[in-house]
């Protein structure tokens, strides 16, 4: 669960970052977005490491779900009668959510492929023209589309949080203060990123 979730978060934190290159203008951005379907060229052929990418991303989520669904087995086999009493757990909402902040943040995933990959839910959907379809899609007639993106970005903030702080302690890396402000910064640090450019678009900036 640890290996798939860190490759998962180096690919969440890397299009983060590109997403920034929006403020940059139309033409670097989609400059931008070209450039991702060249990478390795002329080893791999057009859009061939973008496929490479989304097979190994899809095998990670599968993965990391199936971890996930192997250890709630196996912590309720090691517990097979429940408690009489079972006294309330300190535990922040992260973890205690963490489960279905995963299955929250899969199902945005398949919107969002189809919105601004595929293009078929987004109001523009023009091929190439990614600025454009950001900038649409966004729009502040559709801020119930911006709203439920900020849902699903500050959803992923709490899992990567949490995600984090339990992989460190669980190497033994730091004490417990540090190893939360560590996950807390660097999961604010991405809903941040995430959501400054549809908020952007919201309120007229970088359109």
């Amino acid at each position: 669960m640890a290996v798939t979730g860190g490759l998962l978060l180096l690919f969440v934190t890397a299009h983060m970052v590109g997403n920034l290159k929006f403020f940059f203008g139309a033409e670097e951005f989609d400059g931008y977005a070209a450039w991702l379907r060249t990478i390795g060229a002329p080893a791999l052929h057009h859009e061939w490491f973008l496929w490479i990418q989304r097979t190994g991303l899809l095998l990670c989520v599968l993965l990391h779900i199936g971890t996930a669904t192997s250890l709630a087995v196996r912590a309720r086999r090691a517990r097979p009668v429940r408690y009489r009493h079972r006294p309330a757990v300190q535990g922040s909402y992260a973890a205690r959510t963490m489960r279905w902040g995963g299955v929250i943040v899969a199902l945005f995933v398949v919107y969002h492929l189809l919105d601004l990959t595929v293009g078929v839910l987004n109001p523009h959907g023009e091929h190439g023209e990614v600025h454009a379809n950001v900038v649409a899609d966004f729009a502040p007639e559709r801020w119930y589309v911006t709203l439920f993106y900020a849902l699903a970005v500050i959803v992923l903030g709490f899992h990567v949080q949490h995600g984090l702080r339990s992989a460190f302690q669980s190497l033994g890396r730091g004490d417990a203060r540090t190893l939360d402000l560590v996950a807390t910064g660097y999961a604010v640090a991405l809903v941040v990123g995430f959501l400054a450019v549809p908020v952007a678009v919201l309120v007229g900036v970088g359109s």
